[in-house]
């Protein structure tokens, strides 16, 4: 089927980009060192930018970069040269917030793709229409627009202009990250890459005419979480999203791990492939789901999708995530001839341990009971304790390199 609809997955660091493409993205987008929101995560040197788009390349994968902060007089400096180094080396795109961004980029490599960031507020037609006449490619919708809009979006907008529209992902309680409260609690700028994220806190009230005399604030009984957005989760409505043309499906979470990335691409390439293959006969397979719910995440929900999300959008009671599983391990190489993978260790494991493995491209994932761990010498061990430590792993079974190892955590 021509013209299917892209699966565009974070990659806050070299690690991230590789598993994201490894395990189905079509394309991937990073940060720069500068320039871009996610300033506490890894984020890409000049030549791992280079290094990625090369390896995504040779995956027919795409890779764009995020030049996306809200920009003051001094942010402008250095964007020109940064836009033409990506381009010289292959990006296929950058993403853009700033309308001085976008015109000093548009000046600078005027061949350069511009993506329109969430951060530029899209909730209309007439202000899609507005970026695509001034050289956008693509816009990327505000997270704040329900199923019907971004419908009506498409239709009164040029086909040439690309849609994107997240999918999965954290929330933010402010309009499509446009937040003064980490400005204001911690003097660390959200829209220049720097959020505190104080919409994660807990917070209590204090009468002006009884200070010291803090009282806990409740909306019901829930709690006092009250700026704490539930994750975004629209697997089950990818018929819909694709049939309303969106262009492309984005995965939040660059500041996420590469298991986050491996797991989440993995569960909605599936949900994809399944419904090219049968478009008519397409169901939501409760495996994909199952595989979402083994990552670090908040309780989901459809954010916009059905419209407000009003109370239900939120969590009260605590800003906790929800981590039942951990990477244990990465499969650097498979032994035919011993059926043994080399496995790079990520978390503490040992003998005894019930784990499971996912790999790129192969659907569910297998289970095996440690019986036997050898370290480098083949010596055996009962026991993985040191970050990154080589283990061999005879699991009588083929894996592919890639293939993550997870084992379940201990409740408490």
């Amino acid at each position: 089927m021509a013209n299917k609809v892209e699966l565009l997955a974070p990659a806050g660091s070299l690690e991230k980009l590789k598993m994201a493409v490894l395990y189905g993205a079509d394309a991937v987008y990073l940060g720069g060192e500068e320039f871009s929101l996610r300033e506490a995560a890894d984020n890409f040197t000049i030549d791992e930018i280079r290094e990625g788009i090369a390896f995504a390349h040779n995956y027919g994968a795409k890779v764009y970069a995020a030049i996306n902060i809200i920009a003051h007089n001094e942010d402008l400096e250095g964007i020109e040269l940064f836009a033409q180094s990506v381009y010289e080396m292959g990006i296929d795109a950058v993403i853009v917030a700033d309308m001085g961004v976008f015109s000093v980029i548009r000046e600078a490599v005027p061949e350069l793709d511009i993506h329109v960031s969430t951060q530029a507020n899209t909730v209309n037609h007439r202000s899609a229409a507005m970026w695509y006449k001034l050289g956008a490619k693509r816009v990327v919708l505000a997270r704040e627009l329900p199923l019907r809009e971004m419908k009506e979006i498409r239709d009164k907008t040029p086909l040439g202009l690309e849609l994107e529209a997240f999918v999965h992902g954290a929330m933010c309680i402010s309009y499509s990250g446009r937040c003064l409260l980490s400005n204001y609690m911690t003097h660390r700028e959200s829209n220049r890459g720097a959020c505190a994220q104080p919409c994660r806190w807990k917070y209590s009230l204090v009468e002006e005419q009884r200070p010291g005399e803090v009282m806990p604030v409740y909306e019901g009984d829930n709690g006092t979480f009250i700026f704490n957005s539930k994750d975004l989760c629209l697997i089950e409505h990818l018929p819909e999203l694709i049939e309303a043309g969106i262009t492309s499906l984005k995965i939040e979470g660059r500041m996420k791990t590469a298991y986050y990335a491996a797991s989440v691409v993995k569960a909605y390439r599936e949900a994809l492939d399944a419904y090219y293959l049968d478009p008519a006969g397409y169901q939501l397979n409760p495996a994909w789901m199952e595989e979402l719910q083994k990552v670090s995440h908040r309780h989901y929900y459809t954010g916009f999708f059905h419209g407000k999300p009003e109370e239900k959008g939120q969590v009260y009671n605590t800003s906790s995530y929800i981590r039942t599983y951990d990477i244990v391990g990465v499969v650097l190489t498979y032994e035919e001839e011993t059926g043994v993978a080399v496995v790079q260790q990520r978390n503490k494991f040992g003998r005894g341990d019930t784990v499971e493995i996912i790999q790129p491209n192969i659907p569910g994932f297998l289970t095996h009971q440690i019986d036997v761990m050898l370290d480098e010498n083949g010596r055996e061990i009962n026991t993985a304790p040191h970050a990154k430590m080589t283990v061999r792993l005879p699991l009588g079974q083929r894996v592919i390199p890639g293939a993550i190892i997870r084992e379940k955590r201990e409740q408490e």
